[in-house]
Order: C-alpha cells, then sequence, then structure tokens
C-alpha cells in the first residue's frame, strides 16, 4: 500500500490459518507489538481462538495459542490497556461474554458472563464494546433487542476477574447488531447502537429512560455495523445489510448522512477509522476491496479513494492498529493480512 523507509520491513505478512477466520482484534499494549487474535468460522459448536505474532526477525507469524471456544466468536477484543496496567485480557462474543486471560505461551478462560440466570437458553451476542477511559465498562449487543453494561472487577494484575451487570436496557425493536462506546464527554457514558431496525440510536448511561435517534435507514434495512470517528466523536459511520456503501453521520446533524462512501462493487463488511486522523476511514467488503478514504472536503461528494488494495478473496473483517497506525489488518478466507499503510 506504500513504500517502506526500512529496508528489511515487508509491506505485507500473511498468516495462513487452519481454519476460516472471522473475528480479528490487534492488541493495543505497546510492549506487545504486532499481537493480534483471531477466531475461526466453523458451521458447528467447537471453535477456536487463537493468538498470532509477528517474529519481526523471521518476518514471519506465529502461533502463540490457541483456545477452544464454543460457536463461531461474533467479536473478539484485547482490554484497552496500553500501558500494561490491567491484566492482559481479550474479551470475545459469542452465546456469552468471555474473558480470557492470555500469557506468553498459553491461555485460559478467566470468566464467563451470563445475565440469563433463569433459562437453559441464552440470547446469542453480536457485539460488543471496550470502554477505552474505563476499562472496567463494557456494553454487548444481543439479538434479544437488549443492551447490557457489564462491570468488570479487574482488581489486582495476579487476582481473578469477575463481572456484574451494571444495567441491562431494551435498545431496540428488532435485534442488535452492534454497540459502541462514544469518546464525546469524558468517554464513559455514551454509547450507540444499531440493529435490524434500520436506526441508530445513542443512549447516555446518566439518563437511560431515553435514548436519541441519529439515523433511520430510508428502506429500513438492517444496520449491521457502527463505528466512531476515533478523534472527532460528533462523527460515526455505519452500513447496512447487503450495502455497497458506507454513511459517514454527524450526531450535530441526525438523520441526514454527511457522506456516503460507495466505491464498493459488492457488499461492503467492515469499517475502521484510523486511530490517529479524524479525516481517513478504511472500508473493505466481498469485492476484495480495501479502501482509504479522505473525508476532510465533507459535505461535499467524497468521490474515490485516495488508496485501494485487492486482496486474493472476499474481504470480511478489517481493523486498523491503534498501537501501530501505519498497520491495517484484513481477514478474508482463512488468511490474515497486516499491510503497510
Amino acid at each position: 500500500m506504500a513504500t517502506a523507509n526500512a529496508p528489511k520491513r515487508k509491506e505485507i505478512y500473511k498468516y495462513e490459518a487452519p481454519w476460516t477466520i472471522y473475528a480479528m482484534n490487534w492488541s493495543v499494549r505497546h510492549d506487545k507489538r504486532f499481537r493480534l487474535a483471531i477466531g475461526s468460522f466453523i458451521e458447528e459448536y467447537n471453535n477456536k481462538v487463537q493468538i498470532v505474532g509477528l517474529d519481526e526477525d523471521l518476518c514471519e507469524f506465529k502461533a502463540k495459542s490457541m483456545v477452544d471456544h464454543p460457536y463461531p466468536p461474533t467479536k473478539i477484543m484485547w482490554i484497552p490497556d496500553a500501558k500494561g496496567q490491567y491484566p492482559d485480557l481479550l474479551a470475545t462474543s459469542g452465546d456469552y461474554l468471555r474473558l480470557w486471560r492470555i500469557s506468553d505461551n498459553e491461555s485460559r478462560l478467566e470468566c464467563l458472563l451470563n445475565n440469563n440466570k433463569n433459562s437453559d437458553f441464552c440470547a446469542p451476542l453480536t457485539a460488543f464494546d471496550w470502554n477505552e477511559v474505563e476499562p472496567n465498562l463494557l456494553g454487548t449487543s444481543s439479538i434479544d433487542t437488549t443492551c447490557t453494561i457489564w462491570g468488570l472487577e479487574t482488581g489486582q494484575v495476579l487476582g481473578r476477574v469477575c463481572g456484574h451487570v451494571k444495567t441491562q436496557l431494551i435498545a431496540h425493536d428488532k435485534e442488535v447488531y452492534d454497540i459502541a462506546f462514544s469518546r464525546a464527554g469524558g468517554g464513559r457514558d455514551l454509547f450507540a447502537s444499531v440493529g435490524a431496525d434500520g436506526s441508530v440510536r445513542m443512549f447516555d448511561l446518566r439518563h437511560l429512560e431515553h435514548s436519541t435517534i441519529i439515523y433511520e435507514d430510508t428502506c429500513h434495512q438492517p444496520l449491521l455495523r457502527l463505528c466512531w470517528n476515533k478523534q472527532d466523536p460528533n462523527y460515526l459511520a455505519t452500513m447496512a445489510l447487503d450495502g455497497l456503501e458506507v454513511i459517514i453521520l454527524d450526531v450535530r446533524v441526525p438523520c441526514t448522512p454527511v457522506a456516503r462512501l460507495s466505491n464498493h462493487r459488492a457488499c461492503v463488511n467492515g469499517i475502521a477509522w484510523a486511530p490517529h486522523s479524524s479525516c481517513h476511514v478504511c472500508t473493505a467488503g466481498d469485492d476484495r476491496q480495501a479502501l482509504i478514504w479522505d473525508i476532510q472536503q465533507m459535505p461535499r461528494a467524497i468521490e474515490d479513494p485516495i488508496l485501494a488494495y485487492t486482496a486474493d478473496g472476499e474481504i470480511n473483517q478489517i481493523q486498523w492498529a491503534s498501537a501501530q497506525p501505519d498497520w491495517i489488518s484484513i481477514c478474508y478466507n482463512n488468511i490474515l493480512e497486516i499491510l503497510r499503510v
């Protein structure tokens, strides 16, 4: 995607997993550069989560550890703890929310968070988000129309981690597909969600009796993903089921998209804002394209991306590394690739 200055460093590193990859996330710790977690997509009960890391001397990825996971993880996320002040935790969502404790060569289940104590059945979790300002807060979204905010007791680095429900709310009229905390207002209390009713809704943990509808899809298509701008909390991006475009919204101007990024020729599967810039966002989809956009000229139309990368398969996941902002990761088929931008 760009020309490297260092002669040794390659532009693209590739890891081949033994199964189709869906969920994926970069570690944010500065002492764990080029560490990622990936989840399998196998259409049966038994699935896997694997920790991989780049060996910078050998210039290749190595598998560090692997755990069994019931059902394919819908999302994977490392604890947002760049300085390593908390236990080295990884969270996954699926039938339940699970926290895993990671060490250099093993991973083990730390706790399982279940908000459905009275039934043998669970409502699968579609996604979750980990609050960057308050890493003891986690929010989950579910097909049962609810969002749940969990409080974690991470305690000492060596102590056991456990969690409790702080609040649960009916967020949408139908299934909720994604949830994300906003950095606005201190970054602790505001979050938004999207769902099958085609709306983006914003909530405040201090006033949960009402929500604000930021956007509604004109055709009432389900909205699958929600992604806040990392530098300017006024902006967020969303995308609809089978949609070919990404919609950029400004919370100050509800219900009217400020931009539509529409160069993809097949459905969009992922959105990632730059961690270090308010005007760059990357999108990826079934057309095998990963596109980086410069949205500085909004509200004028954004016609074309500034960078494009074509993968060898349909891209189902994209992430922009917060600890190394010049690296983006994508997943297609059983391949994880990291690309230098």
